[in-house]
């Protein structure tokens, strides 16, 4: 099948395209297809997903998958949230957004939080039963990053029971616990269950 996806993130598409290839799935970036990306003006997950999904669909024609996700961070209230991007404002910049979460959590001993991914499927842009599926990631924030692999916050994203933060897991690894690889999971089984 092939499908747009509704985003330009390079690095998201090949963690999505590892999960999903071994079912024969094509992700082609809607950049590749002229496709600008979606306004995101929503204060949940799923509503910016569902947005971002019609608008790939609508531009394409093609079935589409969009992500929205983020940080959630406890003594935040949940946020960075659906801001967790451009938290630290435009332009877009993984460093910066780290320095922004380490100095505002500051010495604050509540440093849990968690990744959360919400993925949806259309068939089309006017689908009235989009599939939607979640996933949650919980972990805690490192006062300091670690590790060379990810993006976004998954330097300072500790895992107690693995004792590395996500950065410093191999892309396998990553995608077998990840927010993201267990709501493509949740999503493939759905799929799977409509047939």
């Amino acid at each position: 099948m092939r499908l747009v996806l509704a985003s330009n993130n390079s690095k998201k598409l090949a963690e999505l395209g590892a999960i999903l290839a071994p079912l024969g799935w094509e992700l082609v970036p809607q950049g590749q297809l002229g496709v600008a990306e979606a306004e995101e003006p929503h204060c949940t997950f799923v509503e910016n997903a569902l947005a971002k999904a019609r608008h790939a669909s609508r531009m394409t024609g093609l079935p589409a998958l969009a992500d929205d996700s983020g940080l959630c961070v406890d003594a935040f209230g949940g946020a960075p949230g659906v801001h967790s991007a451009r938290f630290a404002g435009e332009p877009r910049s993984d460093a910066r957004n780290n320095q922004k979460l380490l100095a505002e959590l500051g010495d604050n001993a509540r440093r849990s939080a968690r990744f959360v991914s919400v993925i949806v499927f259309v068939r089309h842009a006017d689908d009235p039963q989009p599939i939607i599926a979640e996933g949650e990631w919980a972990g805690e924030i490192l006062p300091q990053a670690r590790g060379d692999d990810g993006f976004g916050y998954d330097p300072v994203f500790y895992l107690r029971e693995l004792e590395r933060t996500a950065a410093e897991l191999d892309a396998a690894e990553k995608n077998r616990r990840s927010h993201r690889g267990q709501a493509v999971a949740h999503l493939v089984e759905r799929l799977q269950n409509r047939r």
